[in-house]
């Protein structure tokens, strides 16, 4: 049968290549749509590392602001203690501008073992920063005012960071090299993955560092964990405070959960256009699959009433057509896979591998399930085709 079927795709190679053309079109667009889709997915099931509800961000210019780092130790530690006395104030904490949901980003490289690993995020970040974060250790402990001296600089690394640098192992106590791998890092504590980007992107790999006293002249944004009752009202009198604090400066107050949804947009409204141009390349070569087919059945008349009028049954007719149309996919199919599977095997865009499988084997089986369904209904319209009036025509 199957030999039968290739030797009648052959001999209509020019009218199938059509065929094979849209298959194969199709099934590129349907993996990359895909591979987005089981990329976001993957990231959006991960846990987010840490609470956002009840954050705020203040944001200001600290030009105007003494460079002397004990006036300034001095001034950002009243300021503290007095959003603190706030009864709508929990937690207050100083942090670098790359906090999550911010514009914000800023990247080293670090080294272990002469082995290097880039675009690795790094934070600067006070001894409250977790608590403003509810950030989850899995090992270790955050950072302290101790931490201040020593040979080392501590720092707190992510999960992902940790299992790229120690595996299975234990990574508190462990001294890993900067950039130029000139000073040492000790590493006190390991954190779950903070997604600082968005619920649809990965966290990669971190390090927290502790903020000190020579980069409060860079600090011009305060974090603070707020109670449930902080209002409007409230925030125009945190809004007053601000200003007689930071004279001649712009004052700007923002929530992480309005951040945080401005952050989802930018991903999920580029991602619905696509799937939008996608859905109507698909519909347009659903048309053209059972134009094709149609008209390949109105041109093969002859042949069926043929097959019917030496026994064939309807059936046999109707699984045939639908089968053959199954087989010219498969040989698309074959092609498509061919440049999919470099994806993963290149780590192109350095996506996990997984990715690319599972979005090609749900490529494979949505277009096996498109051909059917446009086969089917030309196909069971064959299978009612009179021999006789067939071969009249004929």
């Amino acid at each position: 049968m199957l030999k039968h079927l290739f030797k009648l795709i052959w001999n209509k190679r020019k009218q199938n290549f059509l065929f094979l053309s849209e298959i194969l079109v199709s099934f590129l667009v349907i993996f990359a749509v895909f591979s987005f889709l089981t990329f976001y997915y993957q990231n959006y099931t991960k846990p987010l590392g840490f609470d956002y509800e009840r954050v705020w961000t203040i944001n200001y210019d600290n030009g105007r602001l003494t460079k002397n780092n004990d006036s300034l130790q001095t001034f950002y530690s009243n300021l503290r203690n007095s959003l603190k006395a706030m009864p709508q104030i929990e937690e207050v904490t100083y942090a670098s501008a790359n906090f999550p949901y911010s514009n914000s980003t800023m990247s080293t490289a670090v080294k272990k073992n002469g082995k290097r690993f880039d675009r690795v995020n790094f934070y600067t970040a006070d001894e409250n920063y977790d608590k403003v974060w509810n950030v989850k250790l899995l090992s270790g402990r955050w950072f302290k005012p101790e931490d201040a001296v020593g040979k080392n600089k501590s720092i707190v690394i992510n999960e992902t960071l940790k299992t790229a640098m120690f595996g299975n192992g234990s990574a508190i106590g462990q001294l890993i090299g900067d950039y130029e791998d000139k000073a040492k890092m000790k590493v006190i504590g390991v954190v779950q993955d903070v997604k600082t980007s968005g619920d649809y992107w990965p966290a990669g790999n971190a390090v927290f560092n502790r903020l000190d006293t020579g980069y409060l002249k860079d600090i011009r944004n305060v974090l603070i964990k707020v109670s449930t009752d902080a209002d409007a009202t409230f925030e125009s009198n945190l809004y007053k405070f601000m200003t007689n604090n930071f004279k001649n400066s712009t004052i700007e107050i923002g929530h992480l959960s309005e951040m945080r949804d401005s952050k989802n947009e930018v991903t999920v409204i580029p991602m619905i256009i696509f799937m939008i141009i996608a859905a109507f390349l698909v519909i347009n070569v659903a048309l053209g699959l059972f134009g094709v087919l149609w008209y390949n059945i109105n041109q093969r008349k002859g042949e069926i009433g043929l097959r019917r009028a030496i026994g064939a049954s309807g059936n046999n007719v109707s699984s045939q057509l639908i089968l053959e149309a199954l087989v010219l996919a498969t040989l698309s199919l074959v092609v498509g896979c061919f440049f999919a599977v470099q994806f993963p095997l290149l780590s192109v865009f350095d996506v996990p591998s997984s990715v690319y499988v599972i979005a090609m084997l749900l490529a494979v089986a949505f277009i096996y399930l498109l051909v059917f369904a446009c086969a089917l209904y030309p196909g069971k319209q064959a299978s009612g085709i009179h021999p006789a009036i067939a071969l009249h025509e004929e």
